[in-house]
């Protein structure tokens, strides 16, 4: 029997609660389609914090280091707000896509059927929207050198460097285009070359790759035009490529067209080894415990996971595809507001969709 090795990291807030749901429908997907999967959680975030005095304890990530892949929930509370940054939950999580080597952030924006009209966009232009975000991931000006804060004769001054090199547009590029060519054909690339020369860089480079991918359409757009369109036309875009600043903005942008930020999945991938699979919405540390966080993102990374971390594209689509029968359905959590619908509490919505799967 196949077998893969995940590790788990329910981490903060409603992570706990909607990794629950989440490993109950792996235990039940993996049996149901003749392989096994070895979960382990381990300690993450906030409650790593609490217990190790670290964000990311060095168990934590060689565990994640020798596994098939890792299923993250989400990370972060206010209480950790006053600690020094290095020490926060946020910085775990970049330290763990640097120490996996996750270079590309896939997240994909499509609106559900039963949906559209939970959507605060009208009905006729985000009934068409299926897009995905490429967002490079460990460079820009989230990593950059220098970058800190000195003090002048003015008082503080603080000071982040954007940069990027030839390889690491090259490398995220390579990913853009490879997977519009499973889809519609079309890259739009973000930058803010008007201003900025890393952009300038940037879109040259991305010019570069596309000669090697004749039959992509490339367009290009300013960050503050993207985000317009968005919202104006969302249908319009296929592959969206763009840095690690202005994909972290345009993606939660994206994430709203769909009616609930607790709708959308994400994947982070490296040239090898595991990828990271991970909801795009936060840890909800207002309702954590209440029982009425959405799972839905959890399930659909996980589906995600088995389809391009583990190639279980059976199970993964089996996952999918109880999703999309119990929004028919019409059950709903509370992040949802359609008076037509039934809502339902984050362990019963895991509960419709295990019924659902388990029929199928």
């Amino acid at each position: 029997m196949r077998q893969h090795q995940i590790v788990l990291l329910p981490g903060d807030g409603i992570g706990p609660e909607i990794t629950s749901v989440t490993k109950k429908l792996l235990e039940a997907v993996s049996q149901k389609h003749g392989f096994q999967l070895v979960l382990q959680e381990q300690l993450f975030g906030g409650k790593a914090i609490q217990s190790e005095g670290s964000p990311l304890p060095p168990k934590t990530l060689k565990a994640c280091q020798e596994s098939d892949a890792v299923l993250l929930a989400a990370i972060g509370d206010p209480i950790f707000d006053d600690l020094p940054r290095e020490k926060r939950p946020e910085t775990g999580l970049l330290e763990l896509r640097a120490g996996l080597n996750l270079f590309a952030n896939l997240r994909p924006v499509k609106v559900w059927p039963a949906l559209v009209e939970a959507s605060s966009l009208k009905p006729n232009v985000i009934k068409d929207v299926d897009l995905l975000v490429v967002r490079e991931l460990t460079g820009g000006i989230y990593f950059g050198q220098p970058k800190g804060k000195v003090f002048t004769e003015d008082g503080a001054r603080a000071f982040n460097t954007m940069t990027y090199s030839e390889k690491e547009i090259e490398r995220i590029a390579k990913v853009a285009f490879k997977v519009a060519e499973k889809r519609r054909r079309k890259v739009c690339s973000v930058d803010k070359a008007n201003v900025l020369d890393v952009s300038q860089l940037w879109r040259d480079q991305v010019e570069v790759i596309a000669k090697n991918h004749q039959t992509i359409e490339l367009s290009h757009l300013y960050v503050d035009n993207a985000a317009m369109q968005l919202v104006k036309e969302p249908s319009q875009f296929d592959v969206i490529l763009t840095s690690n600043l202005f994909g972290d903005i345009l993606s939660d942008e994206a994430a709203m067209l769909t009616g609930s930020i607790g709708m959308l999945p994400s994947a982070s991938l490296s040239e090898k080894g595991p990828g990271l699979f991970e909801p795009v919405h936060g840890s909800a540390p207002d309702i954590a415990g209440m029982d009425k966080a959405n799972p839905i993102a959890m399930v659909l990374s996980a589906a995600m996971m088995l389809k391009i971390g583990l190639n279980e594209k059976e199970a993964g689509e089996a996952l999918e595809q109880a999703v999309e029968k119990v929004l028919n359905i019409g059950y709903r959590t509370c992040d949802f507001r359609e008076e037509s619908s039934t809502q339902l509490g984050c362990s019963q919505m895991g509960s419709k969709i295990l019924e659902a799967l388990l029929d199928s």
